[in-house]
């Protein structure tokens, strides 16, 4: 593998090392921090940052106010762009951001980055997540094995860059899907409307904790078929369901060290970033908030509440694991790049 596997169940650890902020961070005292979603309201990512908003603010000194703002655009991009050059520098400003935005410049050589993932400093991620195919009953798709078997299926997505678009090319480059890739949705709340009018069949690269949280019901009331988890290691949740792990449907060393490289990504699902000049105090501060506001007990009920999943990672260990992605092979490189288009 290509990530070491222990690294994405630290929730424990981190109660234990979350450290208190340093002496020579700034006091937050009467300021408004906000947080910018790279996402639309009512999507996975803004769920995510404004049950994090509600409570981060009680860990850093001073208790300033947070208000989310959502910047959609380019997958995370136009966010991530405005934290590493336009935001403050002074530990005001975070940024929620996709997996897709920081994979971008590695995995999409056509197009120029518009920020430098390896630059930002990265706070912490909420979730290390799991991606799924889906689709309801009722359609000419119940089983991964359909979409390898089915032709003329349609599966939504929203553009490059976007888990809904590369996943949906990935599962047809690498484990024999058949399905057509129709892009120009906004996101996966307007792509689960449209499997609901059966304009399309289903989607991939589906959040599982989002799938929860936008869709209770299809999960409650028996309406979806779950055709396919997408991690690094099988969720457990999942596999009681009896859903295949994608490792299923790939049958070269190669194709597997291909998915490998994407779906790390998950491992920083729901990842915070500060800009790349953020003074190493103010920092210190944001990690220290955000390990212990995800082992935080208000917080953990809230999260329940919105029923989202919480597996955190540290801003360090985040950090490490990018670094470590970006001097992947060349070669698994450029076939990634392939795959997911």
């Amino acid at each position: 593998m290509l990530l070491i596997r222990s690294g994405l169940r630290l929730a424990a650890t981190i109660a234990a090392a979350a450290l208190a902020a340093p002496a020579s961070a700034q006091d937050f005292t009467g300021k408004t921090m906000e947080m910018v979603v790279g996402g639309g309201p009512g999507g996975g990512y803004d769920i995510y940052a404004r049950v994090v908003a509600r409570h981060i603010g009680r860990f850093i000194p001073g208790n300033p106010n947070i208000v989310v703002k959502n910047m959609p655009g380019a997958s995370s991009n136009k966010a991530a762009q405005y934290i590493a050059a336009i935001a403050p520098k002074d530990g005001t400003s975070i940024g929620a951001i996709m997996p897709g935005a920081i994979m971008g410049p590695l995995l999409d050589e056509r197009a120029a980055p518009l920020f430098d993932p390896t630059k930002v400093q990265y706070i912490g991620t909420a979730n290390s997540g799991t991606r799924v195919c889906a689709t309801l009953k009722g359609t000419k798709i119940s089983t991964f094995e359909d979409t390898r078997k089915v032709k003329g299926v349609k599966f939504g997505s929203s553009g490059p860059s976007d888990s809904t678009y590369e996943y949906g090319h990935l599962h047809r480059n690498t484990s024999g899907a058949i399905y057509d890739v129709v892009a120009g949705y906004r996101g996966t709340p307007d792509m689960a409307l449209a499997m609901e009018r059966g304009e399309i069949d289903g989607m991939c690269g589906w959040d599982w904790s989002s799938f929860k949280s936008q869709r209770p019901d299809w999960l409650r009331d028996n309406k979806a078929n779950i055709l396919l988890q997408v991690s690094i290691e099988p969720h457990p949740e999942l596999t009681k369901l009896g859903v295949p792990p994608v490792w299923k449907f790939i049958d070269n060393e190669t194709d597997r060290k291909v998915v490998e490289l994407v779906v790390s990504q998950t491992i920083f699902h729901r990842s915070y970033i500060a800009p790349p000049e953020t003074p190493p105090a103010q920092l210190a501060m944001l990690r220290a908030a955000f390990d212990k506001t995800v082992v935080d007990k208000q917080f953990l009920e809230d999260a329940e509440k919105a029923r989202v999943d919480i597996e955190p990672l540290s801003g360090a260990k985040v950090q490490e694991v990018i670094a470590r992605l970006y001097a992947s092979p060349k070669d698994i490189i450029d076939r990634a790049r392939k795959a997911i288009r």
